[in-house]
């Protein structure tokens, strides 16, 4: 599934692109079409993410939300788009020249400005957002038995922070994932929360997320041929990059662990 940087990039790209100007909107798999139309022929205010949600502003006040699930993805084309490929849920196209097709979203919906806010509400500080409040994450974290590790992949605790970042940003500071929340210090939240401020937005910018220090960046090749080098994200039975100990797996509230015993000691 996404993580909260593609989102934002998301948002970054469709703010330049749609924002200040009519989008025609349709939905030619026909699933979204009458919430298509109510901002169909509408100006764009403005695109915005909030962890893993994208969030579409119109001048009418409607909000559309979309969520891209784990195979939901925008295809970009110049203006005049051909015909749609495969079940396009939304169609946008701008007046700047461009265009975008949603394909496979786990939603893709019209919100009301109250809705909104109560989606957002529930979502913890998301460390991409210069608003973010990284102290009501702090509160869950400090009054919960929960492992950290489950702690920091709960949207309504930390909103963004996926298996990559959850992974990474524990070896980092060599904080075991089964620590319980409550057990963590302060100063070692607010070094997590510092190196997420620092992290993530490398990823928006880039489209990737680099996460290995550079005294560190040699050795095994990354997981898949398109990717920066992890610590541990998917390199079970590895060396790890820092102490050469095999890189533990397991599951935790049904997604892939990935720690290293050694740097990561229980």
């Amino acid at each position: 599934m996404p993580e909260g940087h593609t989102l934002h990039r998301l948002a970054d790209r469709h703010h330049r692109r749609f924002a200040g100007g009519v989008v025609r909107v349709s939905s030619p798999q026909g699933r979204f079409a009458a919430d298509a139309a109510r901002v169909d022929g509408q100006r764009l205010e403005r695109a915005e993410a909030y962890g893993k949600h994208l969030l579409h502003h119109y001048e009418s006040g409607l909000t559309v939300h979309v969520h891209l699930g784990l195979y939901g993805k925008f295809y970009d084309a110049e203006l005049p788009m051909g015909e749609p490929v495969g079940q396009v849920r939304m169609r946008m196209a701008g007046s700047s020249g461009f265009g975008t097709d949603l394909r496979g979203p786990a939603a893709c919906e019209i919100l009301l400005p109250p809705e909104v806010d109560a989606l957002t509400q529930r979502l913890g500080p998301d460390p991409l957002r210069p608003d973010a409040e990284p102290e009501r994450a702090w509160r869950r974290i400090t009054r919960s038995r929960r492992p950290i590790g489950a702690l920091l992949m709960d949207q309504s605790v930390l909103a963004g922070v996926g298996n990559v970042y959850r992974a990474e940003v524990l070896f980092r500071h060599g904080i075991s994932p089964y620590r319980p929340g409550v057990e963590l210090g302060v100063d070692e939240w607010a070094a997590l929360w510092d190196d997420l401020v620092e992290l993530m937005p490398v990823g928006v910018a880039t489209g990737r997320m680099h996460v290995v220090r550079p005294e560190h960046d040699h050795g095994e090749p990354s997981y898949a041929p398109d990717r920066p080098r992890t610590y541990v994200y998917r390199r079970p039975g590895a060396g790890c990059r820092v102490c050469a100990s095999p890189v533990a797996h397991a599951v935790l509230d049904g997604r892939n662990l990935f720690w290293c015993p050694t740097c990561q000691p229980k």
